[in-house]
């Protein structure tokens, strides 16, 4: 018996809804509707046909999703104080750059708001100052207001941190600071600090946490690790806490090892994952290739630290990844997306635990090769672009052994 295909505007009855009938796509008229359009009750067969039956749908779905994301964020009392500078600096800025104008972002009576301590949010502002606000962020203005961060890894305080042989802290916070712990402790705790604090509690054996031997590959991952870690932290000026998630994301984005469960087998492997996902779309406004190069000098600088660093480096990456995961859990239910998620998340803390329990027990007269082996990576990459002197990109595609880290743009 033929199928009835039922390709009137008339709604769905019961019968019309038990086989063998089947009704056709309003959209593209060529497949059978599996979904209905919440919004205008649209009958449609996939994703192209919902983004194309409406621009008015999908535009005010967007819109709510936005808004609603939004109306989560509640700021803190620090990062109300953080933006309040930034606006103080903003105006101080343009009153020295524009004395002859009276085209101010900021209206004399919001100025005077600001700097008597009001809140302001945006909000408050007018239409007017509104789209200038809006025009200042978009071309980079404010950014530029932004104080630039100076890593960690860099200070000299990074060269006298000290571990207990069992790979704790040995200098414990004082009685009335807030202690500093891997676990969660809060999200501004470490600032009291230049240098991110240890464990707080042994660190146990490597054969305590798996039954077979450690993989002769683990010091390659840890580069990988590494370089997600240091990318994180200057896209987000060393301030991970203002977004734990997605600082959180972007770690595992970089990192084939945390994100996707890779196994890279050489250095240049490695890396040449990690530079192709900074030169890709996601975070080529970055900085690209030259952005890649200042990570790599951080990863080699990490190394020549030696086992201790690392240790608080992982130690601060896993506690990165435990706040992320903390504020999941904290979120109304939503989609199985963000179940998919938190299990990465889960995976990755568990990578970043396991092998900071090996950093642990290495012998530093390892790190100071391999910080050898990201120079030389570097040193190719950098040959090889001034070599070709053409517009350079990462090569994108499947296995990446044995190929250079970069190539011309055909």
């Amino acid at each position: 018996m033929a199928e009835t295909i039922i390709t009137s505007e008339t709604p769905l009855t019961s019968s019309q809804l038990t086989p063998p009938s089947r009704i056709i796509c309003r959209v593209c008229q060529k497949q059978f509707l599996e979904y209905t359009c919440p919004r205008c009750n649209t009958r449609y067969c996939s994703l192209q046909c919902y983004k194309s039956h409406s621009l008015r749908c999908t535009e005010s779905f967007m819109r709510e999703n936005v808004v609603e994301e939004l109306r989560q964020l509640q700021p803190d009392d620090n990062t109300k104080q953080k933006m309040m500078h930034i606006l103080k600096r903003f105006h101080l800025e343009e009153e020295r750059e524009s004395m002859d104008e009276d085209d101010s972002t900021l209206s004399e009576d919001t100025i005077q708001k600001i700097m008597s301590g009001h809140q302001i949010g945006f909000d408050d502002l007018s239409a007017e100052e509104k789209k200038r606000f809006q025009r200042a962020v978009a071309s980079g203005e404010l950014s530029k207001l932004i104080e630039p961060w100076d890593p960690w890894w860099l200070k000299p305080s990074a060269r006298t941190i000290s571990l207990s042989r069992e790979g704790t802290q040995l200098i414990r916070p004082l009685a009335n600071q807030e202690p500093v712990t891997c676990p969660l402790d809060g999200p501004e705790s470490h600032l009291f600090h230049d240098v991110p604090r240890g464990p707080e509690t042994p660190l146990p054996p490597v054969s305590k946490l798996s039954s077979t031997e450690p993989s002769p590959l683990l010091a390659i991952h840890l580069v990988d690790i590494i370089y997600s870690y240091c990318f994180t932290l200057r896209l987000y000026n060393g301030d991970w806490q203002s977004d734990p998630i997605g600082s959180a994301m972007v770690v595992i984005s970089l990192s084939s090892v945390l994100g996707e469960s890779g196994k890279p087998e050489t250095v240049l492997e490695a890396l040449s994952h990690c530079l192709e996902q900074t030169c890709s779309p996601a975070f080529r406004h970055i900085g690209g290739l030259q952005f890649g190069l200042v990570v790599l000098d951080d990863v080699s600088s990490l190394l020549l630290l030696g086992g201790t660093v690392l240790v608080c480096l992982l130690c601060d990456l896993q506690r990165l990844i435990q706040t992320a995961e903390g504020e999941l859990k904290s979120e109304q239910p939503r989609k199985s997306k963000r179940a998919e998620v938190r299990r990465k998340l889960k995976i990755a803390e568990r990578k970043t635990y396991f092998i900071m329990c090996w950093v642990h027990e290495q012998l530093g007269e390892a790190w100071s090769s391999l910080s050898a082996m990201v120079k030389a990576e570097k040193l190719s990459a950098l040959e090889f672009a001034s070599n070709r002197g053409e517009t350079m990109r990462m090569e994108n595609k499947g296995e990446t052994r044995n190929k250079h880290l970069i190539e011309e743009v055909q």
